[in-house]
């Protein structure tokens, strides 16, 4: 090699391991130095870039793989809501109230109780909660606690007082407040009646949030995340206290995330006066896309369906659907991309329509795409004919493959068979869409290992259902994993990430096993015992 070509010394060196590399090439080292890759390739390779201050790290077999990008997750509700009641992985609705009692002991009269992530499916006897259960234990606390499809909460009195919601409120457009035969308001409250009460629950300051993001961070890092995509809950009226501490964070160099921070859809007009675009900022925090929703959620029975719930009715579109055609019309326009929410299979049906109008009306008035593809989230529910019409569309694809598992019981008592069009990742990634992976946090655990066992395999923790869930939907390890990094790198035009070459910024971790042998014992034994951001170790177990 020419003297002058060399790569300088490397501050760090991993060495004796196995390398996940693009194309089924193979490498056991990874070099690495000045925040980017210097080189990949044998022990011998690497090594010899090694200097007296390299800092060398044997893997003894282990498995080095691209930072994890989360791309759809609620990073500031999630952050600022960890500091409140955890109701996930609960048995019963006893449970939840138990947990409630304990927090009401901690707390003054009169001061708010949050908390979020239950899901009655998962309980041994599922059951309803509301107003009532909460104001037994809770009679001076306001309380509002979040399903955790976030499309569902549930307030206790003092809190619907405090929101003014009584027998003679109206519900909001877009949203729900359920009332019993007798017409008063359960406590219940489903898509956007839950801001009614959120709007007057006191918001947290930016020194809190500062913590709380720094804090959430950390945890993201425990998990192999170095990148995220920070979607916006609604009408969120926190959206610009949330950038600000971003952008102190990038400021004084404690931003250890890449974050693609998105837009409500509500903020449109301000977003195009104002020039921006889809894209703007370093590459550490970048606009993202502007955010619309389609429908709701499968739990709280407002995913938009073609036929009824074995339950309930078809649910319920959040949009008019030719408002929303006018506006992505115009976001387009303006060079703004969308991502737009769409869970059911009328509401997956009639966003891919409008995607569809739109490539029309683009080649007749001979405009380019936005600088950055849009995307449709989550994809929960669609019929193999509406997947047949994405391949002629220039979108990208988000799912939430560890929702899945979480979603079992619940689709097959809200649909029965027709469970067999929920959750086709197989069958999306075969389109040749773009389709990446994310944990939609926190209706998850923010773990990209859990998404990939989920993803793979289709089964509970326990190994049921034998075979995997409707199996023919799995994807291999391969295609997983590049789902959580190579993928999204590409279609949000990040060259410098997703995969492990020279000159790509060193987002890097370092796996307890090889999983790319498949088996179900190393993913489910799998953990991340390193992290590396940006060239420096960030976690190390």
């Amino acid at each position: 090699m020419n003297m002058l070509s060399r790569p300088s010394a490397a501050d760090i060196v991993f060495f004796n391991g196995t390398v996940f590399l693009p194309g089924g090439s193979s490498a056991t080292g990874v070099a690495v130095g000045n925040g980017t890759i210097l080189r990949v390739g044998g022990d011998e390779e690497v090594l010899s870039l090694a200097g007296f201050e390299t800092e060398k790290i044997d893997l003894d077999g282990r498995l080095v793989v691209p930072g994890f990008i989360d791309t759809h997750i609620h990073f500031y509700e999630w952050a600022n809501n960890r500091s409140g009641l955890q109701l996930d992985r609960l048995a019963s609705l006893e449970e939840l109230l138990g947990r409630l009692k304990k927090a009401v002991a901690r707390r003054e009269p009169g001061t708010w109780i949050v908390g979020q992530g239950w899901n009655e499916t998962e309980w041994d006897s599922p059951s309803t909660i509301s107003r009532d259960d909460l104001d037994r234990i809770a009679p001076k606390n306001p309380v509002l606690l979040w399903r955790c499809d976030l499309h569902l909460a549930v307030a206790n009195s003092m809190a619907l007082k405090l929101a003014g919601i009584d027998g003679g409120s109206a519900d909001p457009a877009e949203g729900r407040i359920e009332r019993d035969t007798s017409g008063r308001p359960t406590g219940v409250l489903r898509e956007l009646a839950i801001n009614l009460v959120r709007e007057v629950v006191p918001p947290p300051g930016p020194d809190e949030i500062k913590g709380a993001f720094l804090e959430a961070m950390a945890q993201l890092h425990r998990r192999g995340i170095t990148s995220i995509h920070d979607v916006r809950l609604m009408a969120d009226r926190d959206g610009g206290t949330a950038l600000q501490v971003f952008r102190q964070l990038e400021e004084e160099n404690s931003l250890d995330l890449r974050c693609w921070v998105g837009l409500p859809g509500e903020r449109l007009d301000e977003c195009i006066e104002l020039g921006l675009r889809t894209g703007f900022g370093s590459d550490r925090l970048r606009l993202g896309h502007v955010k619309y929703f389609a429908d709701g959620g499968v739990g709280a029975r407002t995913a938009w369906m073609v036929d009824p719930y074995r339950d309930a009715e078809c649910g319920m579109p959040l949009a008019d659907m030719e408002v929303l055609a006018q506006e992505i019309g115009k976001a387009d326009r303006n060079g703004l991309a969308v991502m737009v929410h769409a869970i059911g299979d009328r509401a997956n049906r009639e966003v891919i329509s409008i995607f569809e109008n739109l490539e029309d009306r683009r080649r007749l008035d001979r405009y380019g795409l936005p600088g950055v593809r849009h995307r449709i989230e989550h994809v929960q529910v669609i019929q193999p004919r509406d997947i047949a019409r994405l391949r002629r569309l220039p979108l990208a694809l988000n799912v939430t493959p560890a929702n899945l598992v979480l979603d079992i019981n619940l689709i097959e008592k809200a649909l029965g068979e027709r469970g067999a069009w929920a959750y086709c990742i197989r069958q999306l990634v075969d389109t040749g869409l773009p389709v990446m992976f994310s944990s939609d946090c926190p209706v998850c655990d923010p773990d990209p290992l859990a998404g990939i066992r989920a993803a793979v395999f289709r089964q509970r923790s326990d190994g049921t259902p034998a075979g995997g869930w409707y199996p023919q939907a799995r994807v291999a390890v391969e295609t997983a994993l590049r789902c959580y990094s190579a993928v999204p790198a590409d279609v949000h035009n990040a060259p410098c990430l997703g995969v492990i070459e020279p000159g790509r910024r060193a987002d890097l971790v370092v796996l307890n096993r090889n999983i790319l042998s498949g088996s179900l014992s190393a993913l489910s034994e799998a953990t991340v015992d390193i992290t590396v951001f940006d060239g420096r170790i960030v976690f190390c177990r």
